[in-house]
Formats: C-alpha cells, sequence, structure tokens
C-alpha cells in the first residue's frame, strides 16, 4: 500500500488540461466521488494545469506546483492536451511538452491500452457484424523512450531545410517494458506479440533480441509471437480475436492504439494506464486528444476517461471490486444505448456528456439497492 494512502482514503491528482478534458474529466470524478460514497473510500480531488491551459496561465506546460502536486498524489487522473491555437509554439513550450514532461517526471515507462469490443456500441463501428465478437487485448506500450524523446535537429543548409529526430532505446528499457508485458500475459492466456521494424531499424533489432532473451531467461511459460509493425496493424484490422497481449516501442504503441479505436467504435471509448516502477501514482487518461472543435458543447464521449477512473481504481488505489464496479455500469449505460454522438448511428438524439456521467452514476447507485435487495420467496 502506497505510503500516502490509508485504507479509506486517497489523494487524485486531477489535470483537466484543454479542449474536451475539463468535460470528461467533471465527468469521471462524478463517477469516482459516487464510488467512494458507495464504497466508503474518502477521496480528495487536487486540481492543476497542463498543456495549453498552463502556458495561458503560467507560460510553461508544466509548472513546477503542477509536478509537486501530482508527485504528492496516490493517483493522477488527466483529460487531454493540445490544439491549434498552439501550433506555432516552439516543441519544448507546446502543450504536448507537458504531457511528455509529466510522464519523465513521474518515471511512467508503461501505457496499458486495453481494446475490448462492447456489443452496444458495434454498430459504430465501420466493421461486418459477427467480427468483433469477443475483442479483448491489451497493448503494452514503452512510454518514456523513442523518437518522441529523442533529440530533435533541424538545419538549413544549400538545398533547404533539413530535419532529423533521434530513435534511441537501451537494453535496460526495454528489458522493463517486456518484463510486465509478459506479467500481463501470464494473467490472461498467456500470449504475446513483440512488435517491431527489425528489418530495417537497429533499434528493433535489439528491441527483438532484448525481448527474445528476457521472455526465454524469465518467462518460458508465455508464449512469444514477432511480428514486424506493418503486419500488425493489418492484422489487428483482419483477426482481431488473435491478440491477447501486444508490447511494442513508443511510437508504434501510439498508431496501433488509435487504429485500433476503430474496431471498438470509437476512440471516445478507450482508456490507459501511465505506470512506472510502482504503480501507485499512475496516470490515467483516455486515449482521444482535445478534441477542440466540439469543446464546451457537451458533446464530448466521457467513456474512456470513466474507464480510465476505473483502471486507477484497480493499478493505483488496489481498488479491484470498485474498478469493476464502474466497468458493469458502464457496460449497462452502453448496452441501454446511452450513447453520445459518435457512438450514436441509428438517428436518435445522442446523450450529453452530462448524461452518461449521470446514467454511470446511477447504475452504480442501482448496483447498491440490488445488492441489498430481499429476495421474494415464492
Amino acid at each position: 500500500m502506497s505510503a500516502r494512502m490509508t485504507e479509506s482514503h486517497a489523494t487524485i491528482g486531477v489535470l483537466p488540461g484543454d479542449g474536451v478534458g475539463p468535460e470528461v474529466t467533471t465527468a469521471a470524478r462524478r463517477v469516482l466521488a459516487a464510488v467512494g460514497d458507495r464504497f466508503g473510500l474518502a477521496l480528495s480531488f487536487v486540481e492543476g494545469l497542463i498543456g495549453g491551459a498552463a502556458i495561458d496561465a503560467t507560460g510553461t506546460p508544466l509548472p513546477d506546483e503542477t509536478v509537486a502536486l501530482c508527485t504528492a498524489a496516490d493517483a493522477v487522473l488527466l483529460g487531454a492536451v493540445g490544439g491549434p491555437r498552439w501550433d506555432g509554439m516552439p516543441p519544448d513550450r507546446r502543450p504536448e511538452a507537458g504531457l511528455l514532461g509529466i510522464r519523465r517526471a513521474l518515471g511512467l515507462f508503461a501505457n496499458l491500452r486495453p481494446v475490448r469490443c462492447r456489443p452496444g456500441a458495434l454498430a459504430a463501428s465501420p466493421f461486418r457484424s459477427g467480427h468483433l465478437d469477443g475483442v479483448d487485448f491489451v497493448v503494452v506500450r514503452e512510454l518514456t523512450g523513442g523518437i518522441y524523446f529523442g533529440e530533435k535537429r533541424r538545419d538549413l543548409d544549400a538545398r533547404g531545410a533539413r530535419a532529423s529526430d533521434l530513435c534511441t532505446y537501451s537494453t535496460a528499457e526495454i528489458e522493463r517494458i517486456v518484463r510486465l508485458a509478459a506479467t500481463v500475459a501470464r494473467q490472461r492466456t498467456g500470449r504475446l506479440v513483440s512488435v517491431d521494424k527489425a528489418n530495417v531499424l537497429e533499434t528493433s533489432r535489439l528491441w527483438r533480441e532484448t525481448t527474445q532473451r528476457v521472455m526465454h531467461e524469465e518467462f518460458p511459460d508465455v508464449e512469444l509471437t514477432h511480428m514486424l509493425v506493418d503486419t500488425c496493424a493489418m492484422q489487428i484490422i483482419l483477426r482481431p480475436r488473435s491478440f491477447d497481449v501486444i508490447v511494442t516501442e513508443n511510437m508504434f504503441g501510439d498508431i496501433l492504439t488509435d487504429e485500433a479505436a476503430a474496431l471498438a467504435g470509437s476512440i471516445g471509448l478507450l482508456p490507459s494506464a501511465s505506470l512506472g516502477a510502482d504503480v501507485r501514482g499512475g496516470l490515467y487518461e483516455p486515449i482521444h486528444g482535445s478534441a477542440p472543435d466540439i469543446a464546451g458543447r457537451g458533446l464530448a464521449n466521457p467513456i474512456g476517461t470513466i474507464l480510465s477512473a476505473a483502471m486507477l481504481l484497480r493499478h493505483s488505489l488496489g481498488r479491484e471490486a470498485e474498478a469493476n464496479a464502474v466497468e458493469q455500469a458502464v457496460e449497462h449505460v452502453i448496452a441501454a444505448g446511452t450513447l453520445t454522438a459518435d457512438l450514436r448511428v441509428d438517428g436518435a438524439p445522442p446523450a450529453a456528456t452530462s448524461a452518461v456521467a449521470d446514467a454511470v452514476v446511477a447504475a452504480l447507485v442501482r448496483q447498491e439497492h440490488e445488492r441489498h435487495a430481499v429476495p421474494v420467496t415464492p
């Protein structure tokens, strides 16, 4: 148990960020508060600035106060960062630098992104009926290495501008993410697919060699398959049920999970957990962006953020029953047809962001009433 957390109290750092971030984090906070009421868990929420909102208020995408807040919290819930109004900023001053910075500051090297196709949302998927039955896999993405964190340069010569982005990985970085992914696979069906581009990239060749060694020496009971990233991208579409756990480097994982969101019906449904060596203090966020075109209009789908809150309960607070309750409530709400515009394909009026949160909270309350109901003897 975290030294900061007691049996009945936890502090949650909340970073709403930009665009729809404040709306979806508000929804998730309401659900967490309802969970606290039902299970006797006192939750304190402390807000901080990140991304464009932090730039506007302080001139930097990641203020020191935000880092301190997150370091002191038992877990962190984040909305989204970025937007076109900050596109002209230098790379180290853009909103996205705040997100990369907080991951680095908290030592969050692993990003878990579950992909599950829920029957009530499949009408919004572009795939034919039956293709997605039983799809349930997890992508474990390395989060603090690779091209996103490598040296970036732009120079001018006689032929014009030249730009470069350095992709680097060390053996130790690969070992720790593979160990975590193999542990996840061992807890599921014991199958792990490692994704790289070893036919072209030297970093991928090191990735494959290291993965092979770690799995052979430490996880001989887990079935390992190597797959090139382009093949994996195709197979996620053609044979999504064949995957259980995927482990891959930073950029590949980012791209593949956005592709996988099409399976589920909307990127607004997918949650994520960013974890370090100590899962306490992890960071939880939906995989979608800030969607500034719909911000402030009540159109954003809060389910990805609410499911991220469920992952927060499970991984950082060790509250499995509470996490399961949230996930069951979400299943009920989707099955009942309380859907935001991104999932509504039948012409019926879409539900607002707040209405979806209302429905999830109501489902949690209903679970508690049903648990205490006295059965009627015939």
